[in-house]
């Protein structure tokens, strides 16, 4: 893929900007807020898993099927040919109808009497929210320059950070007053009001390369052509193990404070969660920035610095996990939650970098099938079953062990993102 090598600096189209005006930050700060809403309705299973796990009565195998695979399968398999879509026609109409749809099953959520129910209705909300994260990236990708792109796809990232700061502890709340089921009817109503105003406020950004009827590419030769990249591929191999650490952490977390540190849900959401958010919003700009600012001046940094923010969550996972002392636990937490997710930004970017302009959203949403469909089998799957398998010996505490398993996904993907880099040098050079 050598027009599309990481090393080389093409002349910006003059539609994309090195500098940022209103139009753009509006566009920038809805598609984040719309991205929280993303983690938001996901989430609330995870952050409420304690009250529906008592409710409908399901095992933690059940709980990490419905919570991760049931949500994870269409998710993820349809974000590929949506993201063929919004290659041709207007992301921007795509990004609003998935809105409102997903947003539609999180309110029918609070209605479900059972497991099956509870599955049914992730597997649409999966559906739904396939339209969000692809097209998001590419309307930024096709507004900013690269060098300025790090950036504004790390403020993207921010909203698994800001979901925890100021949503889920709201949920948490009226979960405690309300119950669970209100939580989620609040969260779905919300959701398709906001996606009525984005489709007023937002304009559809004018492609670095115009969308030509007779240059239409192909889906499946667009994924041929991003699959022969060695470097590409190792990306794809990082962020499955990186998903499945996302994922396990925001479904089980909850279920670890509750069970081994005897947190209630309410301390959890209004003191610990929005503590996590501040953390994961320092983290992930940290991130973002510094990978702008030494990527410009040698690209191998756009992978060596989300690889050493995937690797140093190992330690801070041991520290959550097996200490008993509060002081370590907590530092433990705090390092968790600023850079399980700062990985994100970057490597969307680099993503973005080794694909052609017309299957930029195609290369993105190829990362989302990893990172949720691998990530959601190897993250929250595993982790529900290795509990139920180890409940026997170690009781509530067997979560402890179950999630070591994230430290290691964490390692795995951090090397994986460090082989991309020495990949992506290689084809830069074979272009050159």
């Amino acid at each position: 893929m050598a027009q599309a090598a990481p090393t080389d600096e093409p002349a910006a189209s003059p539609t994309q900007s090195d500098s940022w005006t209103p139009r753009l930050g509006w566009m920038v700060g809805f598609l984040t807020l719309i991205s929280t809403f993303n983690y938001l309705d996901r989430s609330l299973l995870g952050l409420l898993l304690p009250l529906v796990k008592a409710d409908l009565q399901l095992s933690d195998t059940a709980l990490g099927l419905i919570s991760g695979l049931a949500f994870a399968l269409f998710y993820s398999t349809l974000a590929i040919p949506i993201a063929g879509l919004a290659d041709r026609y207007s992301r921007r109409n795509i990004i609003a109808i998935g809105f409102s749809f997903w947003s539609l099953m999180t309110a029918l959520t609070s209605y479900v009497t059972s497991g099956l129910q509870m599955a049914f209705c992730r597997f649409l909300m999966g559906a739904g929210e396939a339209a969000g994260l692809a097209p998001s990236q590419s309307m930024i990708a096709d507004s900013f320059t690269k060098a300025r792109r790090p950036l504004a796809l790390a403020i993207l990232t921010t909203a698994s950070a800001v979901d925890a700061l100021l949503f889920l502890p709201l949920a948490a709340y009226l979960a405690d007053l309300y119950g669970w089921r209100f939580a989620f009817q609040v969260a779905g109503i919300s959701g398709i009001v906001l996606a009525a105003l984005f489709y007023f406020t937002v304009r559809e950004p004018v492609r670095a390369q115009p969308v030509n009827p007779a240059d239409k590419v192909p889906l499946w030769h667009a994924i041929r052509t991003l699959w022969r990249s060695p470097a590409f591929r190792a990306i794809m191999i990082g962020v499955s193990f990186m998903g499945g650490a996302l994922y396990a952490t925001g479904t089980w977390t909850t279920a670890l404070l509750t069970r081994v540190h005897e947190l209630s849900i309410t301390e959890i959401g209004v003191i610990v969660t929005p503590a996590r958010g501040v953390a994961g919003i320092v983290g992930v700009l940290f991130t973002g920035w510094l990978t702008d600012r030494l990527g410009r001046r040698d690209p191998r940094w756009r992978f060596r610095i989300p690889a050493a923010a995937s690797i140093i969550l190992a330690p801070g996972y041991v520290m959550m996990l097996l200490s008993d002392t509060p002081a370590i636990w907590i530092a433990g937490l705090g390092i968790t939650a600023a850079f399980y997710a700062s990985f994100q930004g970057p490597i969307f970017a680099a993503t973005m970098a080794l694909a052609p302009d017309r299957m930029k959203t195609v290369a993105a949403a190829i990362g989302i099938f990893f990172t949720g469909l691998v990530g959601q089998i190897i993250g929250p799957l595993m982790v529900g079953a290795l509990n139920d398998y180890l409940a026997p010996t170690f009781g509530d505490h067997a979560i402890r062990y179950s999630m070591l398993s994230v430290a290691v996904c964490s390692v795995a993907g951090g090397l994986c993102f460090l082989w991309a880099g020495r990949l992506a040098l290689k084809e830069g050079d074979r272009s050159s």
